[in-house]
């Protein structure tokens, strides 16, 4: 790790990609690089990722798989130019766009981000219950961790209109809210595939990540369960070498 005055650079997947964060605020973690490393796609689809902060999830895919169109979508224009910024510093062909995911359809299509435009949207959502979860001091840390009554409406909304006929959406969320989630993919979604993500494995799952197909019409599927520890409390080393870019998820090659 390097540090400037407000800033560390890191490294993820065993020091494949690297990138710059804020020291403070929110930090890049597990959710972003098992989301990324769920996520099938092949050179060429475009991708786009939605609240992409400095860009983790979208750029460990890119770095997975070679020549995808990627779109960085990101609110926080500090967090944006880091982006932009680390996409450079990793030799990664990106789009980067200050952009509020619950703009208008007029905004997404000034942004070169028109309907009916993308193969797959990531989203990495804010999904902290704001009433059980302390507001932070730190601005843009509360706008990446808690949720409104409307964020995921608006976010999946805005995923269901840029989506192709067919296209994806990868998001991981709370599992202990996984009846929200399928209640709003049920507008517009199908064949819906979910797998759960526990801290430890005597306990319920602590988060979901959930495979959506706009249009689809497959039956849903539960998959076996991912455990981030063992019943010792040690590293799973499985997800370890995920983590470390070095083993698929499952999903990965659907």
């Amino acid at each position: 790790m390097t540090e400037t005055e407000d800033t560390t650079e890191d490294a993820f997947l065993g020091g494949q990609l690297r990138l710059r964060q804020p020291k403070t605020g929110h930090r890049a973690g597990h959710d972003a690089i098992l989301l990324a490393a769920a996520t099938s796609a092949r050179p060429g689809a475009r991708v786009v990722d939605f609240g992409a902060g400095i860009g983790t999830a979208g750029l460990a895919l890119a770095r997975r798989v070679d020549g995808i169109a990627l779109t960085l979508v990101e609110i926080d224009p500090r967090l944006a130019g880091l982006a932009r910024a680390n996409a450079a510093a990793n030799d990664l062909a990106v789009d980067v766009i200050t952009l509020d995911i619950t703009a208008s359809a007029g905004a997404f299509v000034a942004a070169a981000l028109p309907p009916d435009s993308a193969d797959i949207v990531l989203m990495n959502p804010p999904f902290n219950d704001p009433a059980r979860h302390r507001a932070s001091p730190d601005k843009s840390r509360e706008i990446a961790h808690v949720a409104t009554a409307a964020t995921l409406q608006s976010w999946v909304h805005a995923a269901r209109r840029l989506l192709k006929s067919g296209g994806v959406l990868m998001l991981i969320w709370r599992a202990d809210a996984i009846a929200d989630v399928l209640a709003t993919l049920d507008r517009g979604f199908g064949s819906f595939a979910i797998l759960p993500v526990h801290g430890d494995p005597a306990a319920p799952a602590i988060r979901i990540l959930v495979r959506a197909v706009k249009g689809g019409r497959a039956p849903a599927a539960l998959w076996t369960a991912l455990n981030l520890r063992d019943a010792a409390g040690a590293p799973d080393p499985y997800i370890g070498k995920v983590l470390a870019g070095q083993a698929q998820l499952p999903w990965a090659s659907l």
